[in-house]
């Protein structure tokens, strides 16, 4: 299996508690994600391909900001295979080939991308799309891969509200997707269960490691786990935001990946991008052209 953040940043981070389980099943899980790191500055003994760089503890690099690094180090400090893979930021076209790459080389028969938020369930009309542009770059290089199981998981409902998503649509769209037989279901992380804990543990280290950086979705995921709720500050970050953290935060959301793509409204017009910027470009066009649905208030 390979799991991968979808949308960049500490996005993996929200996959180990389900790396954690599926390899004490006996499951071979890889790691991977899209990154916001200087990837340009690693050693070339780093790179398998133009576009996919294998990030191992010793791996060279920026200091101030490298999950993928942060993450291979707490892994092989506890005593887990370190192997963190990292894209940049591109198009669909070769992010999709990177991924081929990986698919071949480790024999992949099931993909998940995680998300950390729910934004990537976004199909296009809703009032506000939140952070897409790595999602649906993500989304749509998985999309045309062909592997037998293809899913995409979102931990930290509610979250992506700072970035103007409304979860009442999210609903909607799982709603949406349920009738269509692709909703798979939800699935929660027990606060007091071992990959809970070692969620925790990885996230409060990426936190020391990036101090002026540290995650925020990963953060308020971290404390719904241990039981916090409300506005529980752990950054300065934040300090100008009224968080809500609660324990749907800690719920993963599950639903076929061909299935999301296929009700997306615009993910066809990404399809032979090349770099990020066209795929921002695109997006800004498509909305330019529509009337999104109208946001609703969660009425309980």
């Amino acid at each position: 299996m390979l799991l991968a953040g979808a949308g960049g940043g500490f996005d993996i981070y929200a996959g180990l508690p389900l790396a954690f389980a599926l390899r004490d099943a006996g499951v071979d899980v890889h790691l991977a994600n899209l990154s916001f790191t200087q990837l340009g500055l690693l050693d070339l003994e780093a790179w398998l391909d133009p576009d996919l760089a294998l990030i191992m503890p010793d791996t060279r690099g920026p200091d101030d900001y490298f999950p993928e690094r942060t993450l291979a180090r707490w892994l092989a400090a506890h005593d887990m295979p370190p192997a963190v893979h990292a894209f940049p930021r591109t198009g669909v076209q070769p992010l999709r080939a990177a991924y081929q790459n990986l698919i071949t080389r480790y024999a992949v028969d099931a993909i998940v991308l995680v998300d950390g938020g729910t934004d990537i369930l976004m199909r296009g009309d809703e009032a506000g799309l939140g952070t897409p542009e790595e999602d649906m770059a993500s989304l749509g290089a998985v999309a045309g891969l062909d592997v037998p199981t293809r899913l995409v998981t979102c931990l930290g409902f509610g979250i992506d509200a700072y970035h103007g998503v409304n979860h009442v649509q999210v609903l909607e769209n799982l709603a949406t997707l349920d009738r269509d037989g692709a909703y798979l279901g939800a699935l929660s992380i027990p606060g007091h269960g071992r990959e809970a804990a070692l969620y925790r543990d990885a996230v409060a280290d990426a936190q020391a490691t990036t101090p002026m950086r540290p995650s925020i979705v990963q953060g308020q995921i971290a404390a719904a786990t241990r039981g916090a709720s409300g506005n529980e500050q752990f950054t300065t970050r934040t300090a100008d935001s009224t968080l809500f953290v609660n324990p749907l935060m800690a719920v993963y959301f599950t639903v076929d990946l061909p299935a999301l793509a296929r009700h997306n409204l615009y993910l066809d017009r990404l399809e032979d991008t090349v770099g990020m910027r066209q795929i921002s470009t695109r997006i800004e066009r498509f909305r330019a052209g529509i009337t999104p649905r109208l946001a609703r208030t969660y009425p309980h």
